[in-house]
């Protein structure tokens, strides 16, 4: 266990070594670093397969998955004075809970939490994975030299990505139990794992709230500061589920951990994602979001990250029509943000109106300034 509070302790005072010590730059130094980022999400690769150049359709970056970033796809990126960002799957937790049962997110019944959809947590907590993870991490900065790391799948077991979210309460494994009495100095009943959530759950709920929070920080934290060592010029982004702080019975912050507020003061870019058909919310929210964020962040004390919005072109639960990708993507990229991509490069192949539109906008709409 001692081993266990080791590696929390590390995580978490990331946060405030960051905070003193990294030099985060304001967003006037790094606007004037990047002209207005218009990029692809996915694996913009099958792009190059099916005959395109990213250059020709207006593109100046790629958001590309960690699983799909090769030497080809990275030397013609380069080829093409393309920026390149990578997306890194922070809490994802598919394939490895299967091999590593001690790291499987526990529900206040004592059970494993099911799948939430087709998306599979973990427990943050667990020293093998938080290493996994770095280790995944350093491995893409040695190999390759980007422009930045984007977290993705920043928060707790649970699945937002639908107008019906999933929402389990996790994680009650002996782990993050002990870890969480620990660090609120509370003494908990001695008892089995549904008796002492459902104490928690009564009788410290604030607190346990708090404590998830945390420990998310010190994982944006933690990985940031492994950017900052090998490559300090990377940028570190997150994508993020953009639900209010009031929605779903305050979920964003309840379940899945999410505190925007501690983001800002972390990231160098936020990127909601924006998924209006998944969220059956009008396109006209996309912009009423990225107008509500920019607020959040102007009204921050310190730092003062970008603003790239992500937004659906992707058909689902139906479809999203030319048009409407049209009138996401224009309310996306008004002030504040500095940039905008789309999920994803797989639903502009299914359909070449959405690649034209893109372009159009790219090459003659959206400005460089």
């Amino acid at each position: 266990m001692e081993t266990i509070k080791k590696l929390l302790l590390t995580i978490l005072s990331g946060i405030f070594l960051l905070l003193s010590s990294c030099s985060n730059k304001d967003t006037s130094e790094k606007t004037g670093q990047n002209p207005f980022i218009k990029g692809v999400y996915g694996n913009p690769a099958t792009l190059i397969e099916a005959g395109y150049r990213f250059d020709e359709l207006g593109m100046n970056a790629i958001f590309v998955r960690s699983i799909s970033l090769d030497q080809e796809l990275y030397d013609a990126a380069m080829e093409q004075q393309q920026r390149v960002y990578v997306e890194f799957p922070t809490l994802l937790g598919r394939n490895y809970v299967e091999d590593h049962t001690e790291a499987w997110p526990i529900n206040e019944k004592g059970e494993q939490a099911q799948p939430a959809d087709w998306f599979m947590g973990v427990c943050p907590t667990a020293p093998g994975f938080i290493e996994f993870r770095k280790n995944q991490l350093r491995d893409i900065l040695n190999n390759f030299d980007v422009d930045g790391i984007f977290l993705d799948y920043v928060h707790w077991h649970a699945q937002f990505e639908t107008a019906d979210p999933i929402l389990p309460e996790t994680c009650f494994c002996d782990r993050c139990i002990s870890l969480f009495a620990d660090e609120k100095q509370l003494e908990l009943p001695d008892a089995d794992i549904p008796e002492t959530a459902e104490w928690i759950l009564e009788n410290a709920d604030s607190e346990w709230r708090d404590w998830r929070s945390h420990i998310l920080n010190g994982w944006v934290s933690s990985m940031k500061m492994i950017v900052r060592e090998m490559q300090p010029d990377a940028l570190v982004g997150i994508f993020y589920c953009s639900w209010y702080p009031d929605d779903h019975d305050s979920a964003l912050y309840r379940t899945l951990g999410i505190d925007v507020e501690a983001f800002i003061e972390i990231a160098d870019v936020l990127s909601p994602m924006l998924f209006h058909k998944m969220k059956e919310r009008s396109p006209e929210w996309v912009g009423e979001y990225t107008d509500w964020l920019g607020g959040l962040i102007e009204a921050s004390d310190d730092n003062k990250p970008l603003v790239w919005p992500i937004v659906q072109s992707h058909d689902s639960p139906v479809e999203v029509t030319p048009d409407e990708f049209r009138r996401v993507m224009l309310e996306g990229s008004k002030p504040p943000s500095s940039g905008i991509m789309m999920f994803s490069d797989q639903s502009l192949l299914e359909n070449p109106e959405k690649i034209e539109v893109m372009r159009q906008l790219y090459v003659e709409e959206i400005s460089n300034d």
